[in-house]
């Protein structure tokens, strides 16, 4: 879930340790999937996505007051710390976890993973930037995969939550890239590190009230210390820790190769998935994968020559 600004050019000695930490960061946030699978067995919905970000910001809170840096944000900043606080953290996570109540990690994080090909689409509709042939080849592609998946083939939706399922991640992939392009085109004043408990902060709040509404007071938990390692890993590692690496090191990389860092999170978490939950990929599901990162990977590739 990576906000970090447009990248600096590079120093050719941090480079590879640089890639060293994206590999663990996307490590991290692909069995985060399968973690979060786990966890809602146990934790309703929304409380899951208030922990999550409520524990990650009081981490990012406590690691930049000890290095000196908690600010409040700048005018100029306002608009990002709200399209990120209320779209890709509150509404993406919140809508995500909602859905994988109705559907197994693996076609949730594959469909939730289809930002590229939103942020084409969008940037066609919202900007007028007329995509390249390339880019709506790449589209095409993707938004085949995606049928192909969400077709009677593979999807069952005569099954209980099937169209939300599906619904809640499509809406939760768009809300994303409408952040994706917000970022684009940002001009930063802080850096998004120091912005981000304050993105944290403002998810929480509505996500716990939403929770508080719709799902009542958790104290039907099922605690245990197998659920405190899966929200302390869901949390301040995979949520704090993975966004100190990403704006610490994706701004070392170019853009071009953030993305392709960033493209490998939904196969670790597929693989992820089926190591440690069991899921089973059926030929239809691995047809459409091959094609939602086909056009990923094109979709990408498109931008950078664009």
């Amino acid at each position: 879930m990576s906000c970090a600004a447009p990248a600096a050019t590079p120093h050719p000695c941090r480079t590879e340790n640089s890639r060293l930490w994206l590999s663990v960061m996307v490590l991290l946030w692909g069995f985060s999937w399968p973690a979060t699978q786990m966890a809602l067995t146990a934790v309703p919905p929304l409380w899951l996505a208030t922990f999550r970000f409520g524990s990650a910001a009081v981490c990012l809170f406590a690691a930049l007051a000890l290095r000196g840096g908690v600010t409040l944000p700048k005018r100029g900043d306002m608009p990002i710390v709200l399209s990120t606080g209320l779209l890709q953290m509150m509404t993406f996570t919140g809508l995500g976890m909602i859905a994988m109540t109705q559907t197994d990690t693996s076609h949730s994080v594959l469909l939730a993973y289809t930002t590229p090909l939103w942020t084409v689409a969008l940037a066609w509709l919202v900007f007028r930037a007329r995509p390249a042939r390339a880019q709506v080849a790449a589209l095409l592609t993707g938004l085949a995969g995606v049928a192909l998946i969400c077709s009677p083939l593979e999807t069952d939706w005569s099954a209980p939550g099937a169209f939300m399922g599906a619904g809640f991640l499509l809406i939760a992939a768009l809300a994303w890239s409408a952040v994706i392009l917000h970022v684009r085109f940002h001009r930063w004043v802080s850096s998004p590190l120091a912005l981000a408990p304050w993105q944290m902060l403002l998810a929480t709040v509505p996500l716990g009230g939403l929770a508080l509404a719709f799902e009542g007071l958790p104290h039907g938990i099922r605690w245990s210390l197998h659920l405190v390692e899966l929200l302390v890993f869901i949390g301040p590692v995979a949520t704090s820790a993975c966004f100190v690496i990403s704006a610490e090191h994706g701004r070392r990389l170019s853009t071009f190769a953030m993305s392709n860092f960033t493209l490998g999170v939904p196969l670790i978490g597929i693989a992820a998935s089926v190591v440690v939950l069991s899921n089973r990929l059926s030929p239809v599901f691995l047809a459409g994968l091959a094609l939602v990162l086909a056009g990923m990977v094109a979709a990408t590739s498109a931008q950078r020559n664009g």
